[in-house]
């Protein structure tokens, strides 16, 4: 195991206390992995890490990038000028949180904002699931959720969606995907929030494996 010192910024630093956390990683760690040692070993930073960005070296990374021994490592929180720092559109492997989907669509001009949270449940198609793993092709899926936020809130004058979504191991009654979608009138908010599962679930290269007591299986890709 090797261990690193990641410097804290900002709302995080205020948050841990401190100015830098220590984690200890594997050699072929990622930065995923690191996202999700802290979010485990410190969950204090764990609702405001999804966010913020990995720099390794002065340099931002993709969570890919792997994390070399001696290298400085931050964690930066978003800067200045962004919707109170929580992006419309999220891929991670960090716990979701619905009120930074919805902080996410809030304006002045929203009479009404829809929700909807998909949680991992216990049994389906008459199995009992351990956890889901979740897979997706994180470039494209980005790029095609952003496609399906941007042609919803075009249908709308006024409507904005948010859309984020987690990847890897997830437990019973954690939360998958948690959408919110805001709007002048209550009927255009919960039509927006309909679209984007419904487009969701049929345009996004993420992929569903579950996981139980009598093994794994891929769903929508046969036995």
């Amino acid at each position: 195991m090797i261990r690193h010192e990641i410097l804290l910024f900002a709302g995080l630093r205020e948050a841990a206390r401190r100015d830098t956390i220590a984690i200890e990683l594997p050699k072929d760690a990622r930065v995923r992995d690191l996202l999700a040692a802290v979010a485990r070993e410190h969950p204090e930073l764990a609702a405001r890490l999804p966010p913020c960005r990995v720099a390794i070296d002065h340099a931002f990374v993709d969570l890919d990038a792997p994390v070399s021994e001696g290298s400085e490592i931050a964690l930066i929180p978003p800067v200045s000028g962004g919707h109170d720092g929580f992006p419309r559109v999220l891929l991670t492997h960090a716990p979701l949180r619905l009120e930074h989907v919805v902080n996410a669509v809030e304006h002045a001009n929203a009479g009404g904002i829809a929700t909807f949270t998909g949680n991992v449940r216990r049994h389906s198609r008459g199995r009992d699931i351990d956890y889901l793993d979740y897979e997706a092709y994180e470039p494209m899926a980005v790029r095609v959720i952003e496609s399906i936020v941007a042609r919803i809130e075009a249908e709308t004058e006024g409507t904005r969606v948010a859309i984020h979504h987690r990847i890897g191991r997830l437990d019973v009654g954690e939360a998958a995907v948690v959408i919110a979608a805001s709007a002048p009138h209550r009927a255009e908010a919960f039509a927006a929030c309909r679209a984007a599962i419904e487009a969701l679930k049929q345009e996004v290269p993420i992929w569903k494996k579950e996981v139980g007591r009598d093994g794994s299986v891929w769903i929508g890709q046969g036995p």
